[in-house]
């Protein structure tokens, strides 16, 4: 056991290294390529820090543990939202760009929503059991490829807003840096969750719970590191685009990916956190509109954090 925790250190070290290296290379090649840092934040950064997700789902499907596979995403959501965005706030409150408030936050929560309808087939069509299928799958990686789209536009009309004075390097380390922090995100997450899950099991928490708390909090931890780190450096673009870019990818990349390699079987019982899910994307929408317009203060962020935790007893007392 001392050996395992040890790992899960040594995979937490290399997370916040890897997502330092990742924040000043993506955001010094926003400035010298001329895109704007959230365009950075909702794509690059956003895919990196998502691929520790996309690794244990893939794992997962090919082991049948659908349990894991859903419940680390749906988990992965509601620590971006209450927990990462919570703690951003918390350190320096976050400035949200208005196409972030009209567009992107309201993407995330129809992701979480078409999550709850496409998985409830029991509910709305009578069926036999509840299943992500391979139909549903291709959904969400059209609605993917919509968003790409998006993003697309939104770099070319430049309606994202000018780049933030932000420290540049060369081309060349700036590319160094983007690539190596994705390195060490992707092998420090891996790292970590591998070990997350020995333990998990050495203590006896049942697949679902592993999903949801273990295995989401571990490979959300290089979103938790980039947010942080871009928050303190003040680059709200990045901090944020990072969390709600991560959520649009976790549904309709890696569940759509995941799907389409071995249709999953859904749980009733993580009904009640994706409707977690849902209200938590929701409140970070109404909080755009709830003390300082299109900002995230810091008293949402303690609040956002307390959610978190009463959730976390929430699902200790589910068992």
């Amino acid at each position: 056991m001392f050996l395992t925790i040890f790992l899960l250190i040594v995979g937490l070290v290399i997370l916040v290294f890897g997502a330092e290296m990742l924040v000043r290379g993506s955001a010094s090649l926003s400035k010298i390529m001329g895109v704007p840092s959230l365009v950075i934040g909702l794509t690059v950064v956003a895919f990196g820090t998502s691929m520790p997700e996309l690794t244990v789902n893939i794992f997962s499907a090919l082991k049948g543990t659908a349990d894991i596979a859903i419940g680390n995403i749906i988990g992965s959501n509601i620590f971006n939202i209450l927990f990462i965005l919570g703690i951003s706030a918390a350190i320096v409150p976050l400035k949200v760009k208005s196409s972030t408030v009209r567009k992107e936050i309201p993407l995330a929560l129809l992701a979480m929503v078409l999550l709850f309808l496409l998985t409830n087939d029991i509910f709305f069509n009578k069926a036999s059991s509840n299943i992500l299928n391979r139909t549903d799958s291709f959904a969400f990686i059209g609605f993917f490829i919509i968003f790409l789209y998006y993003v697309f536009e939104l770099s070319k009309s430049g309606s994202a807003g000018k780049t933030e004075e932000i420290k540049t390097y060369s081309f060349p380390l700036s590319g160094a840096l983007t690539l190596a922090g994705l390195v060490f995100l992707f092998f420090g997450g891996k790292l970590l969750v591998e070990q997350a899950i020995i333990l998990a099991k050495m203590l006896g928490i049942s697949e679902s719970l592993i999903g949801l708390t273990i295995v989401a909090v571990g490979t959300s931890l290089p979103e938790l590191a980039t947010s942080v780190a871009a928050a303190i450096h003040h680059y709200d673009d990045i901090a944020i685009g990072n969390i709600v870019g991560s959520n649009i990818f976790n549904v309709f990349f890696v569940l759509g990916i995941t799907g389409i390699i071995l249709p999953l079987p859904f749980n009733t019982q993580a009904n009640m956190d994706v409707v977690i899910g849902i209200v938590a994307t929701f409140l970070l929408f109404l909080a755009m509109f709830v003390g300082t317009r299109h900002k995230l203060d810091r008293w949402q962020g303690i609040l956002f954090i307390l959610l978190y935790i009463a959730y976390i007893i929430y699902l200790i007392q589910r068992g």
